[in-house]
């Protein structure tokens, strides 16, 4: 396994590092329970129970802590317990800036590096149009952004007054033209919950996303979580401390870049297949590496997530054969004259279904290469031809992972499928779309005990014993 000497650095903990730690994903299809030993520096339990979000979330988490019980490890041993959630959709956002390709991509990046979901993204000035869809989706937070620091501050006034004047419940975390804000703070106070922060673009080409996503993550911790049962689980629980792809994030920064007593891998993709999203995430820098390759748009950020919410094998699995298409589906699963419609339907509704027989298991392959196929292709950057009368040269939007080292499959999926490395392969480079930036030639591994999410929360204690139990739990799969 290639690795490299790291620039990161170890956080020390409030408390001794010792005894058990329990760390737990509220999933949107499963509640995951991991044990880790720090005395004796390995994960000594796991067990996994149906997320029971819909009813009372603490009922998933205590079958899966009786089964924890069973080996040996009562609740009471633990002296750590920290948790993560994507349960009831994770954390549900709308991004709304001024220009679609700058402040609004800004927002998305920001968001999206916080562990949301975006629901939908909107650019402009709102309409009334556009305000009764945002308060018809519900959202659990608002991005609200607009202009470069002395640009345009016109729009993010008039859309902050459109959200004063909505139903909206939801806090409003405002990143936008410093200008601005005095009058964004007299338009939203009293009226709406506001928390204000550093713009996200504020220069062009500059992006400061990391404010923002700070101030999300706070407020999911102390609103969001709660909101969506999370209380229920706080006899259990000492902390939720972020939405769960973050967590992942973390942990593929964690494991790429190291810590200052053990090395990472360097630079590396993961991609977590899910019920209800698919999501990617590169950690390297992505720029272009001939000289007839010019960047344009904005810079990409080291640490990337894309997350489809419409490309999940259970929850989501409806909109996943919308986004395939029956006959290119069929084509992934190499079985014809197959119900799909039927199928899909049935796994959304019965998300706790896992493959009984050999048709079952073809289908659950079909269905994960599509997803890695698919949110592969729309995270990584692309090419196209640019004619100057000097010649030609290639504009480059997004990173090019065609040299990545390293990928990583995590997920249900990659625990259970017996042909893992078909289903990662679908994320390789093609030759017949040559201008898709997607890895040539990396070494390819999987998550084997479903852990990454976990060792992002276990990195909040000790970073290196994080990392280590992530590299021992990677198993290749490139033969």
């Amino acid at each position: 396994m290639q690795e490299r000497t790291s620039g990161g650095s170890e956080r020390a903990s409030d408390e001794p590092l010792s005894g058990l730690v329990l760390l737990i994903d509220f999933g949107s299809t499963y509640t995951k329970l991991v044990a880790v030993d720090l005395d004796k520096g390995r994960i000594v339990g796991q067990s996994q129970s149906l997320t029971t979000a819909e009813t009372d979330i603490t009922l998933g988490l205590m079958k899966g802590l009786r089964k924890l019980e069973e080996a040996g490890m009562p609740a009471p041993a633990f002296r750590h317990r920290l948790a993560c959630s994507s349960a009831q959709g994770g954390l549900r956002m709308i991004a709304i800036g001024l220009v679609p390709e700058l402040t609004v991509e800004a927002a998305r990046r920001a968001a999206l590096g916080a562990g949301a979901r975006i629901l939908r993204s909107y650019a402009h000035k709102l309409s009334p149009a556009e305000l009764k869809e945002i308060v018809g989706q519900e959202p659990d937070m608002i991005l609200l952004t607009g202009g470069i620091d002395g640009g345009d501050h016109h729009v993010i006034i008039h859309n902050a007054r459109l959200l004063a004047s909505s139903s909206l419940s939801a806090p409003i975390v405002v990143a936008g033209n410093k200008d601005a804000i005095p009058l964004v703070k007299e338009t939203l106070g009293g009226r709406k919950e506001a928390h204000f922060t550093a713009n996200v673009l504020p220069h062009l080409g500059q992006l400061n996303v990391k404010p923002a996503r700070a101030c999300i993550r706070q407020l999911f911790m102390e609103k969001i979580a709660g909101a969506k049962g999370m209380r229920n689980a706080e006899r259990f629980v000492q902390r939720v401390l972020m939405p769960t792809p973050m967590a992942v994030l973390r942990a593929a920064q964690l494991l790429a870049e190291g810590t200052k007593r053990e090395r990472g891998l360097g630079e590396l993709m993961v991609i977590d297949v899910g019920g209800a999203t698919t999501d990617v995430h590169s950690v390297a820098r992505g720029e272009p590496f001939q000289k007839t390759v010019v960047m344009r748009g904005l810079p990409e950020p080291y640490a990337k997530r894309t997350v489809e919410g419409d490309l999940g094998l259970r929850v989501s699995a409806i909109s996943l054969l919308a986004a395939v298409g029956e006959e290119r589906l069929s084509e992934f699963i190499g079985l014809r004259n197959l119900n799909l419609p039927a199928i899909v339907q049935r796994l959304a509704t019965h998300a706790g279904t896992v493959p009984t027989t050999a048709q079952d298991a073809a289908i659950d392959l079909g269905m994960t290469k599509a997803a890695v196929r698919l949110s592969v292709e729309r995270h990584v950057g692309t090419l196209r031809e640019h004619f100057l009368p000097e010649g030609f040269c290639y504009i480059q939007q997004g990173k090019d992972l065609t040299r990545l080292p390293t990928l990583i499959g995590s997920g249900g999926p990659f625990r259970h499928l017996q042909e893992r490395r078909q289903a990662l392969a679908e994320a390789l480079y093609r030759p017949e779309n040559p201008f898709l930036l997607r890895p040539r030639n990396p070494r390819m591994y999987v998550d084997r005990h479903y852990i990454l999410w976990a060792m992002g929360l276990l990195a909040e204690l000790s970073p290196t014993l994080a990392l280590k139990l992530m590299k021992d739990n990677l198993e290749e799969v490139s033969q």
